[in-house]
């Protein structure tokens, strides 16, 4: 297939995408990334490996619709990290308290 990214050509496949990525470790997530395989890439990384161009020459939207119209599910936000308000307080996560996570006296459960 044929698409244009940071205004050059390129024809891209599904399996030139998966050959190309394979054994490529993926980067840490903060924005758009795309399922390639069983791994989650940023959408930046796919882009400059599979053009090796510059990231800042290119989006992370010209990468996503290229790998949307190739079949690969693209996401644009980062999956959620659960976040555990006792981190750093010295109180187990499961026997936070309401003056813990408020910093004042008296112990009422939450």
């Amino acid at each position: 297939m044929r698409c244009v990214i940071a205004r050059y050509p390129f024809e891209l496949t599904r399996t030139g995408v998966l050959d190309s990525m394979k054994g490529v470790k993926p980067e840490p997530v903060t924005g758009a990334s795309v399922t390639i395989g069983r791994r989650r890439y940023p959408a930046k990384q796919v882009g400059r490996i599979l053009t090796r161009q510059d990231p800042r020459d290119f989006t992370a939207g010209e990468v996503t619709r290229a790998m949307t119209r190739l079949g690969f599910t693209c996401h644009d936000q980062p999956a959620a990290a659960p976040v555990d308000l006792g981190a750093g307080l010295g109180v187990p996560g499961a026997l936070r308290t309401a003056s813990a996570l408020l910093g004042g006296p008296g112990p009422v459960a939450v």
